[in-house]
C-alpha cells in the first residue's frame, strides 16, 4: 500500500513525537550506554553508516558502538564474534543499541515501524520483488522483526518486508510496536545461528 494521504500524515506525526519524547525520556539510559560503551570501546561511542531509506535514498543511521576495531595480521577485520564485547553484546540483546535511531526518527529519515534499513551494497543483489522495501519509510522495528528478527533467513525476512509493504495500516503499525515490546523482553531473534549477528547478504536466488 501507497504511504501517503492523511494516514502517512498521521504516522509521520506520531513518529516525529515519539521521537521527541523517546529521546527525553530514555535520556539516562541513553547516557549510561554512552558511558559504557566509551569505558570499554573508547572513541566513537556511536556507530554511524550509510543506509538507503524510502525511494532507497542514503542517509546516515546512528546507532551506539557494539564492536571494537579489530584486525588480523593481514589488515581484514576480524569478524562479528570476535569483535562483538560482552558490553556490545547485552546492548544489543537489550536493543538499547538502537535507541539512538529516535534521532533519526525525529529528522525524518526513520519511522518507528518499516523495513529495517541494510547496507547499501545491498542494493544490486536484491530481486525486483525484494527491492520493493524501499517503497515505504524504513524503521526501527518492523514486521520481520516480530517474526523471527535475525533469526530468520534473508528470503524470509524480505518477504516479510514485501508483506508488510502490501499491507501497511496504521493498525498493523500499532500491532507491530506492541509485539516488539514482548519480543524485546524476551530477548528473541537477536543472532543468527551461527553468527553474532547475521551473515552477509550475498544476493537473490537466481531467476527470482
Amino acid at each position: 500500500m501507497i504511504q501517503s494521504g492523511w494516514r502517512f500524515l498521521v504516522k509521520t506525526t506520531i513518529d516525529r513525537a515519539a521521537g521527541l519524547a523517546g529521546l527525553v525520556v530514555a535520556a539516562p539510559v541513553l547516557a549510561g550506554a554512552a558511558v559504557a560503551v566509551r569505558a570499554t570501546m573508547g572513541s566513537p561511542v556511536l556507530f554511524r553508516q550509510k543506509r538507503p531509506g524510502k525511494g532507497e535514498r542514503v542517509f546516515e543511521i546512528v546507532k551506539f558502538r557494539t564492536m571494537r576495531e579489530a584486525t588480523d595480521p593481514e589488515g581484514r577485520p576480524l569478524s562479528d564474534a570476535e569483535r562483538i564485547t560482552p558490553v556490545g553484546r547485552w546492548l544489543r540483546a537489550t536493543s538499547v543499541d538502537e535507541l539512538p535511531q529516535l534521532w533519526n526518527v525525529l529528522r525524518g529519515d526513520l519511522s518507528l515501524v518499516g523495513p529495517r534499513p541494510l547496507l547499501v551494497r545491498y542494493l544490486p543483489r536484491y530481486s525486483p520483488e525484494q527491492r520493493r522495501r524501499h517503497e515505504v519509510m524504513p524503521g526501527i522495528t518492523g514486521w520481520a522483526q516480530i517474526h523471527g528478527r535475525n533469526a530468520i533467513s534473508w528470503e524470509e525476512k524480505f518477504a516479510l518486508d514485501v508483506w508488510y509493504v502490501e499491507h501497511w495500516s496504521l493498525g498493523l503499525d500499532a500491532r507491530i510496536l506492541i509485539e516488539t515490546v514482548g519480543r524485546v523482553l524476551k530477548r528473541d531473534g537477536v543472532s543468527s545461528e551461527g553468527h553474532a549477528t547475521m551473515p552477509e547478504f550475498e544476493g537473490a536466488p537466481a531467476g527470482t
